[in-house]
Order: structure tokens, then sequence, then C-alpha cells
């Protein structure tokens, strides 16, 4: 008996196609939430407004968007790869999303790697806007993009992995607590709108050691002052990646 011919053939499709298709599944996803573009874009753009716009807060010297953009740009990227991948992946593992897709040919660390991509590709449209914003009002940056990209890359694998171990190792309803609990402490605390040097002395330390004041602090040295390579602040977001990622790869947990 001769084997029957098929079209199309049956099997998994490429590696690569697979975490493409993945990927861009997950962008349209995040782009069609309605309360993650409020977290993601429309909160970030407002703040920089806002603050830009009405002297609420003493940034030092000079513009307040000179100040701002830097840091919330840092707040966009602990937006997308911390506080939404956490609770979008939080609710994917209480549902049995995570567990049946698990099963499927996709394997487990392509998954992961094609919600990665997604989150730098929503980071990038992020920037993009962000960057608009401020120029439009008044924005003059300096240093080099290389820099800026080498900070944004460390800063997002950092978030990136505590989001996942928070989303597989909490339930869906603690994690979504918890991560916006953080996020509002991280934007008031972080050295995003208000400077570090506005608090006292004995939790500054503390708080510079923090990976979104490290992001923060990084991008404003580069952008605001002209710094080639921070390299105090990304040995501190290299730390936080590295100890983020390995632990949510030890602990994650699929249902």
């Amino acid at each position: 008996m001769s084997a029957g011919t098929y079209a199309p053939r049956p099997g998994a499709a490429p590696l690569l196609r697979m975490i493409a298709a993945q990927t861009a599944l997950e962008t349209r996803m995040l782009l069609r939430n309605g309360e993650q573009l409020l977290l993601t874009v429309i909160i970030p753009a407002l703040l920089l407004v806002l603050f830009s716009a009405v002297d609420v807060v003493d940034t030092g010297a000079g513009r307040s968007v000179d100040f701002l953009a830097p840091g919330v740009l840092a707040l966009a990227v602990m937006s997308t790869a911390f506080t939404g991948q956490a609770i979008a992946t939080g609710f994917e593992r209480r549902y049995g999303v995570l567990k049946r897709l698990g099963a499927s040919p996709l394997p487990r660390w392509a998954l992961m790697t094609a919600k990665t991509l997604s989150v730098l590709v929503t980071e990038v449209l992020q920037v993009v806007l962000l960057t608009a914003i401020a120029f439009a009002l008044g924005w003059s940056p300096h240093g080099g993009p290389l820099s800026v990209a080498l900070l944004l890359v460390l800063g997002t694998a950092a978030f990136s992995g505590l989001g996942l171990l928070m989303a597989g190792t909490l339930k869906a309803e603690a994690t979504l607590a918890a991560a916006n609990l953080v996020f509002l402490l991280l934007l008031v605390g972080g050295g995003v709108i208000v400077p570090l040097e506005k608090f006292p002395d004995a939790v500054q330390s503390a708080l510079g050691l923090l990976p979104i004041a490290a992001l923060s602090d990084g991008l404003r040295e580069v952008l605001q002052h002209g710094a080639s390579m921070p390299w105090g602040d990304l040995g501190v977001l290299a730390v936080w990646a590295v100890l983020g990622l390995g632990a949510a790869a030890r602990f994650f947990r699929w249902e």
C-alpha cells in the first residue's frame, strides 16, 4: 500500500516560522487589550506631558522634559516587560493557555522567546511615540544610540525575568495586585518623576540599586548629560537580568 500524498504536508512548521507567528499573535493580543494600552502607552505619555507642562516636581536645573523623558522611557520598559507581561502571563497560566501551548509543537523556550520578542516590538512603538512627544515638548537629547539601546535591552531582560518569575509562581489575582503595586511604588521611588536626591540619604543608595532607578539614571546620564557608557547602571541591570531570568527559568510553573 503506497503512502498517501497530502497538501499541505502534515507536520510542525519550521521553528523560526512558529516563533514569528507566536510573536505576531502575542503582539496583536497586547495591542488589542485596552487595559494594557492604558498601562504601557497612555499613562507614560500623560505623565510626560503633565509633568513637563506643569512645574509640580523640582527636577533641577534645565528644562523639565530633559529630566523626565529618560525616566518615562524607563517607565515604559517596566510597564511592558514587567507589569503587562506578568499580568497577561499570570492569567494565561491560570486559564490553562500556557499548559496547552506547552503541549504544542512550539517548544516552551520558544514560547518564552516569542513573548520576549513581542515585548521588544511593543517597546519600539512606545519609544517612537514617547520620543515624538518629547521632541514636541522641546526635548534635546545627547549621547549615542548604542548606549541607549544597550540600556533598554538590559532593562527589558531584567524586568522580563522578574515579570515571568512573578507570573510563574503566584496566583493570577496575586500577580495582578502585586504587579500593579510594584509599578506604583517604583514610579514614585525609582527616580522616574522624582529625583533620587529628593529622598533621605539613608535610602538613596538602596533605591539606586533598583532596576528602574538604574535604567532611569543610565538613560539620563546618556541622554541628558551626554555620557558615553554608564557602566555602573549597566552592571546593576545585568545583575538583575541574570538573577531574574535565572530564577524564572528555575521556578516557573506552567500550571
